[in-house]
């Protein structure tokens, strides 16, 4: 299959090549992990192509017998002499029992640069976090952004194409399917869906209440981007007759979390500077994913919508993303990066008075000089002049240009 190279994240991963850290792609599943690391074996294969590399993809039978971390071990080392340069590009690592044990030895021995994948974060923040401390970089991989997904398509940008993908969102897996055909996009979302939620979820963390989980993922879906509590949740599940505790949805909660479906995004009181630890607002991983569980209904959640993808494309860009909280109001986003920062307020349309007075005057209670963007779909994008100083951009214009 032909491999649409991802410069963004391939150049990130050479430029930390051989600098005595493990480096560990984390992503949701089908995001396109395993194609970054098979670019990076292209990559060493043709730039590199004195060095020993094995390559390891468990997702295929030819490696089935690997799944302890003595075996992998000893499958490595005769193929990793050591003192010359060699590489281990391992994919899925999760799925070998015990894998830090033998990455952790391999790393001691400076055997070789260990380039791995995984789609659970909670493996790689318990085990990694605890046994290979100060030894790993995680690099995240995040599905396609529009500019990516117009090449993967091979569209033109537009507000069509746009719209395009704000309905099927940008799991790479979707360029070999007619993005035109509706059951094809359904079915695709529905397979990468179940696969995450019965194997990262289900399986992996022994879930017993199925139904309860898949409706808590639904119930995030309809509210991506709504304050959420988790008492909130097990009330409105109560009241649907499936009656669970707090402790319990927060436990479901965060395996959807770990299993990197959804992304549990913190408020920030930008006066008090204050870091809230409760009542989150979620995003979906893949807004196509998001759709899925809502029907794609996109007329009815385009705003919803446009939040998630916003959210996305400042994570592609490597910020750190926080919802704002004000006296009265809220700033959908702070993205911040070293010292720098970005305010940034999403709608649809600015169809009215009231929704520019929110929109802008939000962002007019925030003083400091960082930039400020409102971000919408109307066609003819302009700064009210009442509130100088603040960019209102279009959607498409905003996805296709790198942020400051």
């Amino acid at each position: 299959m032909e491999i649409i190279s991802r410069p963004l994240y391939l150049n990130h991963i050479i430029s930390r090549l051989n600098r005595g850290m493990m480096l560990i792609l984390v992503g949701q599943r089908r995001v396109g992990k395993s194609f970054v690391l098979r670019e990076l074996k292209n990559w060493l294969q043709e730039n590199r192509p004195n060095s020993n590399l094995v390559y390891i993809n468990k997702e295929l039978l030819d490696y089935g017998d690997i799944t302890t971390a003595r075996e992998l071990y000893d499958y490595a080392i005769p193929r990793l002499p050591k003192g010359e340069e060699n590489y281990l590009l391992i994919d899925e690592v999760q799925d070998i029992k015990d894998f830090e044990n033998a990455l952790r030895s391999l790393h001691a021995e400076d055997r070789c640069q260990i380039v791995a994948t995984g789609s659970n974060a909670y493996v790689f923040s318990s085990e990694l976090g605890t046994r290979l401390s100060g030894r790993y970089i995680e690099i995240p991989i995040y599905n396609l952004n529009y500019k990516e997904f117009l090449e993967f398509h091979g569209l033109a940008d537009s507000d069509e194409s746009l719209i395009s993908f704000l309905s099927i969102g940008g799991l790479p897996g979707l360029r070999l399917f007619d993005i035109k055909d509706d059951a094809q996009v359904r079915d695709y979302l529905q397979g990468v869906y179940s696969t995450v939620m019965y194997k990262d979820v289900v399986t992996r963390e022994k879930v017993r209440n199925v139904p309860f989980i898949e409706n808590l993922a639904k119930f995030i879906a309809d509210n991506t981007g709504k304050l959420i509590s988790v008492r909130n949740i097990a009330n409105t599940m109560t009241s649907f007759g499936e009656k669970i505790s707090t402790g319990s949805t927060s436990t479901y909660a965060m395996y959807l979390v770990n299993a990197l479906l959804i992304n549990e995004v913190y408020r920030f009181d930008i006066h008090g500077k204050k870091l809230f630890e409760q009542n989150f607002k979620y995003y979906f991983s893949d807004h196509g994913i998001r759709n899925l569980l809502c029907g794609f209904n996109l007329r009815k959640n385009i705003e919803q919508v446009i939040e998630n993808v916003i959210y996305l494309h400042l994570l592609q860009q490597g910020f750190d993303v926080k919802v704002g909280v004000l006296q009265k109001g809220e700033i959908d986003f702070i993205a911040g990066k070293g010292e720098d920062k970005i305010y940034i307020q999403a709608t649809y349309h600015l169809d009215n008075e009231e929704t520019v007075d929110r929109e802008f005057g939000n962002l007019a209670l925030i003083r400091d000089y960082y930039p400020k963007y409102v971000v919408s779909m109307d066609p003819l994008p302009g700064t009210p002049a009442k509130f100088p100083g603040i960019k209102h951009i279009h959607l498409r214009q905003f996805l296709l240009n790198p942020l400051n």
